[in-house]
C-alpha cells in the first residue's frame, strides 16, 4: 500500500515537472506566434535588441570615413555650432524611440561598449553638451550612476575612463503624450501589497499597524479584514465632478521631467490624480490586485484585462513564497510579463529566517518552470544595470524593503523612475478598446474604463460596443475621453482611458466588451474557437465536454472542450482544443492569449482560429497533433 501511493506521489511530481519544463518553451511559442501576426513583424522582431547608436549616427550625415567611437566623441566634443543640431538630432531619435524619455551612455560608446577614454575635463565638457541639446528640445538630464576607471559611484576625476549614465526625459507638451508604465502588485495575503503602494505613493512610512493601506480600499469590508479584493478602476469621470466617490483600488505615482517624484508640499495632503497627471512626465499605475484564494478569478482578471507591463510579486520575508504567491508567479510566467520580486518586512523577520526566504526565491526563479536569473538589488549601480537590462525576459530583480524603516525603498523608486516602456501597441492599425469596467455618472452618462490594445481614438468618433448576449455590437459615438481623470481629445495605443458613450444604458454594458470604430464590415462575436493550449497542471485526465473558467483579455466565462485533436490531455500535454462558450459569444482575434482554470487545473492557450464546424472534427495524426496547426 505504501509502496503504491509514493509511486502515485512520484508520477504526481513527475506529471507537474513536466508542465514546468513545457511551460517556458510554449510562453516563447505563444508570443512568437503573436509577433508573427503583428504588421511587419517577424519571428525574431520582438527580442530584446540593443540599441545601435551608428545606425543613427549614420542618418546624421556623418562622413563615411569616420570611425564609430570617434563619430560619437565628435559629437560630444566637437565645436558647438556644427555638432549641435546633429546631438540634437541624436537625441529626439532615442527620445521618440523610448516614447519620451532615454538613457544615454556619456563617455561611453554603445555600439562596441568601450570606453572613451574621457578625462575628468572632457566628460565635463561632454555632459555640459548632452545638457545643453536637452534642453533645447524640453528635455531634463538626470545622472544616474557615474563611473571612475571602472569603479562606480566614483566621482570625475583627471584620470581618463570617466563615464556615467544619464536619463534624459521630455516634458509632454501634453496629456496625450504622458509616459504611462502599468505594474500590477501581486502576491499571497499579508504581503504588504497595499502597504507597499501606499507607502510610495504617498511618500509616508508605514507605522507597522497598516496605517497607509487605508486610503488605497475600496469597501467597508477591506477596511475592517484588510484585504483587498477589487480590482481598482482605471478613470473615474466623477472623481472630478463627484468627489463623494472613493474608488481608490488604483494608484498611480507621478515622476517629472528631473525624475522627481511629483507630490505636495504639505505632508497631510494628497494630491490628486489630474494634479499629478499635469505635472507629470511619466506616471506609473499600480493595480493592487488581491491576494486571497477566493478573489482568484478578479486576479487574473486583472493580469490579462489590464494588460500590465510588469508584475510588482510581493513576498512577506518571514513567510516566503507560499500560498497565492506561487499561483500569481506562474501566472505571470505563463502570461510572460517582466517579473520584479519585492521582499517585504525585513525588519521584523529574523536573519535565518530572512536567509531561508532568499534561499527559496532563488530556488524557485532558476527552476525549469521559471528560468529566470534572479538579480539581488544591493547599490545605485545594480538598480540601474538592471533597469536597463530588464526587458530581457531571463532577469528578475529582487528589492529587499522595510515599510516602516524604509530600507530599500529609494531602490525601488529610482527602479521604477527609470523602467522602459515596452509595450507591444500600435497605432497604425484598426482602433480596438477592451472595456475593464462600466459605471454611469450622474449628468455624464455611461462610462467605460480600459486598455487601448491598438489605433487611434478621437472624442466624437462613432463606434461600436459589444457584443452583447446575442453576439450583436451596439452602435453609439464618444462623447468624451479622460486620461489620469484630465480631459484629453485623443486617445492612442498602449494607453489606459475612459469614454463617455452617448445614448447608451449602464445596463447595456458590461466588462469583457470591445469598442471598435463603426465601418462597412461590422465585426463577428463568436460562440466556438479553437486555439493551441498546454495543460499546466491537472490531477486526473481532460476529455472533451470538461468545463472550466476561461480568461482571454478582459474576457471571463465559463467554457466547454467540445473537441480534442487526441483522446485526453493530462499535466504537461499540448494539444489543439475547440472550445465553446456556456453564456454568450465573445469577440476575440487570432494570436490572443487565453489561460483557464478549475480548481487547482490550470492551462495556458494561444488562439488559432475563429469559430468551429461540428460536422469538421479536427483531424489528428499518429503524434496527437493537428494536421496544419
Amino acid at each position: 500500500m505504501a509502496t503504491s501511493a509514493r509511486a502515485d506521489k512520484q508520477i504526481a511530481h513527475d506529471r507537474r515537472r513536466a508542465g514546468e519544463l513545457a511551460l517556458s518553451d510554449f510562453a516563447e511559442y505563444v508570443e512568437q506566434q503573436q509577433r508573427l501576426r503583428r504588421p511587419g513583424g517577424t519571428a525574431a522582431s520582438g527580442a530584446a535588441e540593443d540599441h545601435d547608436e551608428l545606425d543613427i549616427i549614420e542618418s546624421l550625415g556623418l562622413p563615411e570615413d569616420s570611425q564609430p567611437n570617434s563619430a560619437l566623441r565628435d559629437l560630444l566634443l566637437g565645436p558647438r555650432e556644427e555638432n549641435g543640431p546633429r546631438l540634437r538630432a541624436l537625441l529626439l531619435s532615442r527620445i521618440k524611440e523610448g516614447r519620451g524619455e532615454t538613457l544615454f551612455e556619456v563617455g561611453m560608446d554603445n555600439n562596441n561598449a568601450e570606453s572613451m577614454e574621457f578625462t575628468g575635463e572632457e566628460y565635463e565638457q561632454a555632459i555640459q553638451s548632452v545638457k545643453t541639446a536637452a534642453t533645447e528640445i524640453s528635455a531634463a538630464v538626470t545622472v544616474l550612476m557615474t563611473s571612475d576607471l571602472g569603479v562606480d559611484g566614483g566621482e570625475p576625476t583627471d584620470g581618463k575612463g570617466v563615464t556615467s549614465t544619464v536619463l534624459i526625459r521630455q516634458k509632454p507638451a501634453s496629456l496625450e503624450g504622458l509616459l504611462e508604465i502599468r505594474v500590477a502588485v501581486v502576491g499571497n495575503v499579508d504581503a504588504g501589497k497595499s502597504t507597499m503602494l501606499g507607502v510610495l505613493t504617498k511618500n509616508t512610512l508605514d507605522d507597522g499597524r497598516g496605517k497607509t493601506r487605508v486610503n488605497l480600499f475600496r469597501h467597508k469590508h477591506e477596511i475592517e479584514s484588510g484585504r483587498t479584493s477589487s480590482v481598482g478602476v482605471y478613470l473615474l469621470f466623477s472623481a472630478l465632478k463627484f468627489p463623494s466617490y472613493n474608488f481608490i483600488g488604483m494608484e498611480i505615482l507621478g515622476y517629472d521631467a528631473e525624475s522627481k517624484i511629483v507630490g505636495s508640499n504639505d505632508p497631510g495632503r494628497k494630491l490628486k490624480w489630474d494634479e499629478i497627471g499635469n505635472r507629470s512626465a511619466k506616471v506609473i499605475s499600480f493595480t493592487d490586485l488581491a491576494g486571497h484564494e477566493r478573489y482568484l478569478r478578479t486576479t487574473v482578471f486583472g493580469l490579462l484585462g489590464t494588460s500590465p507591463d510588469y508584475v510588482m510579486l510581493m513576498v512577506a520575508a518571514n513567510n516566503g513564497l507560499i500560498g497565492m504567491s506561487r499561483e500569481h508567479l506562474g501566472i505571470a510566467l505563463a502570461l510572460n510579463v517582466p517579473v520584479l520580486v519585492v521582499i517585504t518586512k525585513i525588519d521584523i523577520c529574523p536573519p535565518q529566517i530572512l536567509k531561508q526566504t532568499v534561499d527559496q526565491i532563488t530556488k524557485i526563479l532558476k527552476s525549469p518552470g521559471a528560468r529566470k536569473i534572479p538579480i539581488f538589488i544591493k547599490n545605485q549601480a545594480d538598480v540601474v544595470n538592471t533597469a536597463k537590462q530588464f526587458v530581457s525576459e531571463r532577469i528578475c530583480p529582487v528589492f529587499q524593503v522595510s515599510n516602516v524603516t524604509g530600507e530599500g525603498l529609494d531602490y525601488i523608486r529610482t527602479f521604477l523612475n527609470i523602467l522602459p516602456f515596452h509595450g507591444k501597441f500600435d497605432t497604425d492599425t484598426s482602433f480596438e478598446f477592451h472595456v475593464n469596467d462600466c459605471f454611469s455618472v450622474p449628468f455624464v452618462g455611461t462610462v467605460v474604463s480600459g486598455v487601448v490594445k491598438s489605433g487611434v481614438i478621437h472624442a466624437g468618433d462613432p463606434i461600436l460596443i459589444g457584443p452583447d448576449s446575442l453576439g450583436n455590437f451596439i452602435t453609439t459615438s464618444i462623447r468624451s475621453i479622460e486620461r489620469k481623470r484630465i480631459a484629453v481629445p485623443v486617445c492612442s495605443a498602449g494607453q489606459s482611458a475612459s469614454f463617455a458613450l452617448k445614448k447608451v444604458r449602464r445596463r447595456e454594458v458590461r466588462k469583457g466588451m470591445v469598442v471598435l470604430p463603426r465601418g462597412d464590415n461590422p465585426p463577428k462575436a463568436h460562440q466556438r474557437f479553437v486555439a493551441e493550449v498546454l495543460i499546466l497542471s491537472h490531477a486526473t485526465t481532460i476529455k472533451p465536454k470538461y468545463q472550466a473558467m476561461l480568461h482571454v483579455g478582459p474576457v471571463s466565462q465559463t467554457c466547454r472542450i467540445i473537441d480534442i485533436n487526441k483522446d485526453l490531455m493530462r499535466t504537461g500535454d499540448r494539444a489543439t482544443v475547440a472550445f465553446e462558450f456556456c453564456q454568450r459569444p465573445e469577440y476575440l482575434c487570432i494570436g490572443d492569449k487565453l489561460l483557464f482554470r478549475e480548481g487547482r487545473t490550470k492551462g495556458l492557450g494561444i488562439v488559432k482560429s475563429l469559430g468551429y464546424d461540428t460536422n469538421a472534427p479536427l483531424e489528428r495524426d499518429e503524434k496527437g497533433k493537428s494536421k496544419g496547426s
